[in-house]
């Protein structure tokens, strides 16, 4: 985490009180119809699309038009790029969701005509030559550390012994030991690529953050939250929320999709 990421974080405290009005659940406006009737749900590093299934059958239900990205996570470029393909796809307003890494991806792919909201899940919500390597380099004094072991061929994986206690410490062990055992590398260069246009200073967007994190400290969360002015949840939780409480995720799109302008 960047130096002057900890400086703010640690300010936090501070102005919390002030801040409390933007960090409270803002009425969910049920029986508005949505704006949005199209959701693309793009996945973080280590993980695929497939762990969005809870949140999609939800929606589904629901009556949206929920698309699934799947990135290779090799690069931040690549990724934007596969994201705009779907995103092209859409045949309306859409709301676009990012978990972790996947909210960096969102915050570049967001720019696209289409989207009119953003949802973080527990995500990467970074400024204009920001980088995910940058912020999390640097991490503050007792934070959690993740497993992740030492590159191999320019990939990142997390020690699976430690995966469920770092990333999905509320679901099964069953669950949990799939997702580690099922892994997808992430590319060093994803992390290294920076913003060009963060697409949240020009959309409305929702951030959940979940306080049970061991992945991205909730301080950092918060922080990206606030930077981004972003309607926020806190959720209690693992960084695998969205497999673990899946309503409440679900519940956060739908209130972006009747809210969004």
């Amino acid at each position: 985490m960047s130096r002057l990421l900890l400086h703010l974080i640690s300010s936090l405290a501070v102005v919390c009180a002030a801040a409390a009005p933007a960090l409270a659940e803002a009425p969910t406006g049920k029986g508005r119809q949505p704006l949005a009737r199209n959701v693309v749900l793009v996945h973080g590093g280590f993980v695929d699309g497939s762990g969005w299934a809870p949140v999609y059958k939800i929606l589904k239900k629901a009556g949206y038009k929920v698309s699934i990205v799947q990135n290779n996570t090799t690069s931040l470029a690549d990724d934007v790029a596969t994201t705009r393909r779907v995103l092209a796809m859409q045949d309306g307003p859409t709301i676009l969701v990012g978990h972790s890494y996947g909210g960096a991806v969102i915050t570049e792919a967001g720019n696209d005509t289409k989207v009119v909201g953003l949802v973080y899940v527990c995500a990467f919500a970074l400024d204009n030559g920001e980088s995910v390597q940058a912020l999390i380099k640097d991490p503050p004094p007792g934070a959690p550390v993740p497993p992740i072991l030492p590159p191999q061929d320019g990939f990142l994986l997390l020690d699976r012994t430690k995966f469920r206690a770092a990333f999905a410490a509320d679901v099964s062990a069953e669950r949990a030991a799939f997702l580690a055992d099922s892994q997808l590398p992430w590319g060093v260069g994803a992390l290294s690529g920076t913003i060009r246009e963060a697409s949240w200073r020009k959309n409305s967007c929702w951030y959940l953050v979940t306080t049970e994190d061991k992945m991205i400290p909730p301080p950092a969360q918060e922080f990206m939250a606030k930077r981004a002015r972003a309607t926020v949840v806190q959720v209690k939780g693992s960084h695998a929320i969205y497999e673990s409480r899946p309503s409440e995720v679900a519940a956060l799109i739908e209130r972006a999709a009747r809210s969004a302008r």
